[in-house]
């Protein structure tokens, strides 16, 4: 039931998305070199890796790290970067993620391959057999703010309560945060 409801889902808001995708991908192309999409490996279900595409905020040749462990986070962004970041546009390209399968639309925010604390913590609690998301649990309670112990916690919480009902809330909860730019550190 989870996957039809993604793959409607991903379907109908790549659709009604088409244009306004069309236009942040000409905004970021003609703000900064490089291309609009950049490709991040990411760690999926059950440990394994996939590459999953964002908007590019940051400049090419930025080091593949969480952006918390930069030295000056803000000194990589792109010019529309912030904007990109703030209101989430930058997460849309993960619609193809979810079309095919890496990604569904609420689970475990996808752990960058060398974040090796986050995904030890996963797996020892379970989480790693979850399909990551495009948002979770965790990205309504906190986001960027929360250290990694309490991402994890939500994670696993999700993973004991999960259902449609509390997959609807939580992409709700999502609407919100992004709308009112909540949790957003860089």
């Amino acid at each position: 039931m989870k996957r039809l409801f993604d793959l409607v889902l991903a379907i109908a808001c790549t659709l009604v998305l088409a244009v306004p995708l069309a236009i942040v991908a000409l905004l970021v192309l003609t703000t900064s070199p490089g291309p609009a999409l950049y490709w991040s490996d990411r760690v999926g279900r059950h440990n394994r890796i996939f590459r999953m595409p964002k908007f590019r905020s940051m400049r090419v040749g930025t080091p593949a790290v969480a952006t918390h462990l930069l030295a000056n986070p803000s000194a990589h962004l792109t010019p529309i970067g912030p904007f990109l970041r703030k209101s989430s546009l930058d997460e849309l390209p993960q619609l193809w993620s979810i079309l095919t399968g890496d990604m569904s639309f609420v689970g475990p925010r996808p752990a960058l391959f060398n974040q090796d604390d986050l995904i030890e913590l996963r797996t020892k609690l379970g989480v790693d057999k979850l399909v990551p998301g495009l948002t979770g649990w965790a990205q309504v309670n906190g986001r960027d703010e929360l250290p990694i112990p309490d991402k994890v916690a939500f994670d696993a919480e999700y993973l004991q309560k999960q259902s449609l009902w509390f997959d609807i809330r939580i992409l709700w909860l999502t609407a919100l945060k992004v709308i009112r730019r909540d949790g957003v550190a860089h």
